[in-house]
């Protein structure tokens, strides 16, 4: 199967219309395009934990997935697959399943960069076939908009608020898709919603390693970032423009920049379109901040370039 729109439009929804995520989200966005890459023919099971997308994909007695699917808990979806995973490669091993089948799970940044870090890097670590999938939208989102590893420098959210004293969250956020590549796992992968064709690839690569992958998926939410619902994937696209979400793969080992930007837009022009971002642009208090984000940006940006080998 290759990543043409009349290839993919081919193969069967797995997660189907009708959820209650709400519109404009970027989460069943990015659980969709990873989906369009799994290979033809094969069973698939899906760990979701606790989050937005499990509670409004799995509202008893309906279900949106077209697939086995296991909820567990915020902190254990990497633990729960794998042992899935580890069943089956058993079972399999003594003919007792004939059927091939893949292990995807689908977490939030909370229940992946912070509360089920562990469990993730314990299931990495031990080498595992199975695809995580991160839909990243930079904050606790389910529980009310706090902020996580993922939420970047400057960002007003409940539990990181901007006032005559604050300018929000004070640290940058984690690199969680360099953590993963530093497991040493066949492939990990950062991604966005706004390219899909790259996002495909990417999931396809992720299911075919013969191992552990990871993907890292920015997913962005009009709720918490305070933005018209509309523009969703081209808010998406423009942290790709401006570097601050650039896309690029780790396969082996060898890590490769997946998109140019040739010509790469202010960070401003990404932040100012988000409320989560407006009091930085009031007055001249927290102009540090804005210096202080692009720095980082442009920072990671070039380091990034010298790693992949890129001009």
């Amino acid at each position: 199967m290759g990543t043409s729109l009349k290839e993919l439009s081919k193969k069967p929804e797995i997660l189907t219309g009708g959820h209650r995520m709400c519109a404009g989200c970027g989460a069943p966005i990015a659980v969709r395009q990873v989906l369009m890459g799994a290979p033809d023919g094969v069973q698939l099971v899906v760990a979701n934990p606790t989050g937005c997308l499990e509670v409004s994909t799995t509202i008893y007695p309906y279900t949106s997935w077209n697939s086995s699917y296991i909820h567990c808990a915020f902190e254990n979806a990497a633990s729960t697959l794998s042992g899935a995973e580890a069943a089956y490669q058993s079972l399999k091993k003594q003919g007792k399943i004939k059927d091939d089948y893949r292990f995807v799970a689908f977490g939030g940044d909370g229940g992946t960069y912070d509360i089920g870090f562990q469990a993730l890097s314990g299931a990495l670590e031990r080498g595992h076939r199975m695809v995580y999938v991160c839909y990243n939208n930079e904050a606790y989102m389910n529980t009310g908009i706090q902020r996580s590893g993922a939420t970047g420098l400057g960002t007003w959210t409940t539990t990181s608020p901007h006032g005559t004293e604050s300018f929000g969250k004070t640290q940058n956020r984690k690199d969680m898709t360099a953590i993963a590549a530093a497991h040493n796992i066949p492939y990990v992968a950062q991604a966005s919603i706004s390219h899909w064709r790259d996002l495909v690839k990417k999931a396809q690569k992720a299911f075919a390693a013969d191992g552990p992958a990871f993907i890292n998926v920015l997913a962005p939410c009009h709720r918490g970032w305070r933005y018209p619902m509309e523009q969703t994937v081209e808010l998406a696209k423009l942290a790709v423009q401006t570097c601050i979400w650039p896309l690029y793969e780790v396969d082996n080992g060898k890590w490769n920049l997946t998109t140019k930007v040739s010509k790469k837009k202010p960070v401003e022009d990404y932040l100012k379109i988000q409320g989560r971002y407006a009091h930085l642009f009031k007055g001249e208090k927290h102009g540090e901040v804005l210096k202080r984000i692009q720095e980082n940006t442009d920072k990671e940006w070039e380091k990034l370039l010298q790693i992949c080998g890129a001009e």
